[in-house]
């Protein structure tokens, strides 16, 4: 008898993101996240997924339309329906806004996805402590 042997199944890359503590204090960013893409129908969803409890259902992701690759208007995430909405804001080009209705607003930072792990570490460090 001989057995064949089956390729390992592949591996869900692990979810780069950095949250800041969970304060009363606003905060100009909540934490950060490093893409693997800038692909949202497919980033988005390991994000959402990855997001703690406390934050809710993520109903609407905003996102810099000129950075983004383009995206419908609404997405199917974990059975529920989410909105995107592309924005040109000069001001926040490199974050993500996230809102859960009676839960809040949280803003991330987002790491270009062709940053090195080098210089990538530090800008997730510092979104999580607030530094960004």
């Amino acid at each position: 008898m001989t057995t064949a042997l089956q390729p390992p199944p592949p591996s869900v890359p692990v979810l780069r993101l950095s949250l800041a503590p969970h304060g009363t204090m606003p905060r100009p960013i909540d934490g950060a996240w490093w893409p693997r893409s800038y692909d949202l129908l497919a980033e988005l969803p390991r994000l959402l997924a990855g997001l703690p409890p406390d934050w809710g259902h993520i109903t609407s992701v905003t996102v810099n339309g000129s950075t983004w690759s383009s995206t419908p208007g609404r997405m199917l995430v974990c059975n529920q329906v989410v909105r995107l909405r592309r924005t040109a804001a000069v001001s926040a080009p490199h974050t993500v806004v996230l809102l859960a209705p009676g839960q809040g607003r949280w803003d991330l930072l987002v790491v270009p996805p062709d940053t090195t792990e080098q210089a990538a570490r530090p800008l997730m460090a510092a979104a999580a402590d607030g530094c960004a």
